[in-house]
């Protein structure tokens, strides 16, 4: 079992820097793939990245991946997301999810394991 806990979320403006992290205990951290989804109010919830174990990483669009970046530390047993040139619709809860399986998936039921969610609310 893996326990997950975001942080770094926040109110901020648009064309702000921030950068979220992923804490994860549990079980060793280098066997499972781990991503970012992120959910807006009324909206289902929707892949950002994923990065496996040895870094390996898959983005939405290559457009997102130049203004949200996924990594990971493995001596650390933590992944961050970091967020640049922010715009209104980027504010969500962005939720940290990990899976064993070895794919860098991009849909929700791809993951076991998911934190609580912390908040980013960008505005002008």
């Amino acid at each position: 079992q893996v326990q997950l806990v975001e942080s770094g979320g926040r109110s901020v403006q648009t064309g702000d820097s921030l950068r979220l992290s992923c804490a994860s205990s549990g079980d060793t951290f280098t066997r499972y793939v781990m991503s970012w989804f992120r959910q807006a109010p009324g909206k289902e919830r929707e892949f950002v990245a994923a990065i496996s174990g040895g870094g390996a990483r898959r983005s939405v669009s290559d457009s997102t991946a130049d203004r949200l970046t996924i990594s990971r530390d493995n001596t650390k047993n933590m992944v961050y997301l970091q967020m640049r040139s922010l715009k209104l619709e980027d504010t969500a809860v962005y939720y940290c999810a990990a899976d064993n399986s070895g794919d860098l998936g991009n849909r929700v039921d791809e993951y076991r394991y998911w934190g609580q969610g912390t908040q980013v609310t960008v505005s002008s």
